[in-house]
């Protein structure tokens, strides 16, 4: 069974962030079930792929001046952090620790933001109208 299953709950309904979404759900279960060996590298790329789709987020904020930027981009600031804590231990060969953040905290925190941040953005911007 995977970690976390692509539901309609963890869709927003803005292309963008549900691509964004799908890839990251895809890695993390992908780090599930990696061994030891592998395990290094699919973090590091979980961790290129949450900054980059943070950054995206962040653009979209801008241009749509959504009024909860500075609470969301906060979480992103506060989330890339704990995430280099743990990338800093997978990087010394401490999987254990990688492996706990992978599914013990990433899921629960996934879920959590999408429901209540992401999907508060995507919805602010699908209510502008189109240009």
């Amino acid at each position: 069974m995977a970690l976390l299953e692509k539901t309609e709950a963890l869709t927003v309904a803005y292309g963008a962030i549900d691509k964004d979404h799908e890839e990251f759900i895809n890695l993390l279960n992908a780090l599930d079930t990696a061994d030891n060996g592998d395990f290094p590298a699919l973090f590091q790329q979980l961790y290129e792929h949450t900054e980059q789709h943070f950054e995206r987020e962040n653009q979209l904020m801008a241009q749509y001046a959504y009024p909860g930027v500075a609470d969301h981009k906060g979480e992103h600031q506060r989330v890339l952090g704990e995430f280099k804590q743990f990338k800093s231990r997978v990087d010394k060969g401490l999987i254990v620790f990688g492996r706990s953040f992978v599914k013990e905290r990433l899921p629960q925190w996934f879920g959590l933001h999408v429901a209540m941040m992401d999907s508060a953005l995507a919805s602010h911007i699908n209510k502008q109208p189109a240009s």
